[in-house]
């Protein structure tokens, strides 16, 4: 059984009739799990909720500035209005974002607990959120909180996240990138959104490596930099557990960027993935295009269960 840590609640984070990160990602996941033949072999999980779980704002306010979480909570319970031109916030957003914390930080507990991966599936997505700004579609960023959530924990030294969503995870690198205790790897099309993420950023420790490629790659590209580059990385670290930002944005069918992967080629990274350690935490990032989005959920789901 794999966990896999889901709300309702995240679907009222609402961004508007057009915009591409949109509560219809998540149903498309959650129908096409419910339907696929591993779904006897999912174990769903409610996250904490946000005041129950104490973790939580200790956590958030090691990534984020008080003046930065305060402002996103300010704009919810006014109403609602934009943080960026990209970035909606509507009146439940920050009790939803605050949500989306906990599940991730469940998540880690989930995986301390049985050595074995999980999944969480929630929004909004994180990865772009810097310490006092929001920015592309994210508000707080999940991946950069549970990594400093998990060096709390017993016999955790060493955090390694591995971001595979098309987009540079600008946020989560200017969040840890100053931690020895934290390496962080990316694999993004460049030039794209948000223009960071150059091979030239290797963090204030040698603990950044970011792998740019050109529009139009395929897996065909990815994989010798997965062999050559991302594996003796995290080999080298050792970490005590792996955060993957699973962004699904890199499929040939998705409107935001230009790579073309297919859905089982995450199948491919997962294998990578857990040629390093089974100790690894799942949380969505983005991916815009719904069929191929859940396909490549099920392909990550499916090798984490061999």
């Amino acid at each position: 059984m794999l966990p896999v840590i889901y709300s309702d609640e995240f679907l009222d984070h609402k961004t508007g009739s057009y915009h591409p990160e949109k509560p219809e990602r998540l149903t498309a996941i959650v129908n096409a799990l419910k339907d696929a033949a591993i779904s006897t072999q999912i174990d769903w999980r409610e996250p904490t909720p946000s005041l129950e779980n104490t973790s939580v704002m200790p956590c958030l306010v090691k990534a984020h500035s008080p003046n930065y979480i305060n402002k996103v909570r300010e704009i919810a319970s006014t109403g609602g209005g934009y943080l960026d031109g990209d970035t909606p916030i509507s009146p439940r957003s920050y009790d939803v974002a605050l949500l989306a914390v906990s599940a991730w930080l469940d998540g880690v507990d989930a995986v301390l607990s049985t050595a074995n991966p999980a999944f969480v599936l929630a929004r909004p997505p994180g990865h772009h959120a810097e310490s006092d700004a929001g920015m592309g579609f994210c508000l707080f960023s999940n991946a950069a909180i549970a990594a400093l959530y998990a060096l709390e924990q017993p016999g955790i030294n060493r955090v390694a996240i591995l971001d595979w969503d098309v987009h540079h995870g600008n946020g989560t690198q200017a969040i840890v990138e100053l931690n020895p205790h934290i390496a962080y790897c990316s694999l993004h099309q460049y030039p794209c959104y948000p223009g960071t993420g150059r091979a030239t950023e290797r963090g204030f420790h040698n603990n950044v490596l970011n792998l740019p490629l050109p529009p139009d790659s395929d897996i065909g590209a990815y994989q010798p930099l997965w062999e050559n580059k991302v594996v003796p990385f995290f080999t080298e670290f050792q970490p005590d557990l792996l955060i993957v930002s699973a962004g699904y944005d890199a499929l040939a069918d998705d409107p935001l960027a230009s790579i073309n992967l297919q859905p089982n080629d995450y199948a491919l990274f997962t294998d990578y993935c857990l040629g390093l350690t089974r100790k690894i935490l799942f949380g969505l990032e983005g991916g815009y295009e719904l069929d191929a989005l859940a396909k490549s959920v099920i392909a990550t789901i499916e090798r984490c269960l061999v």
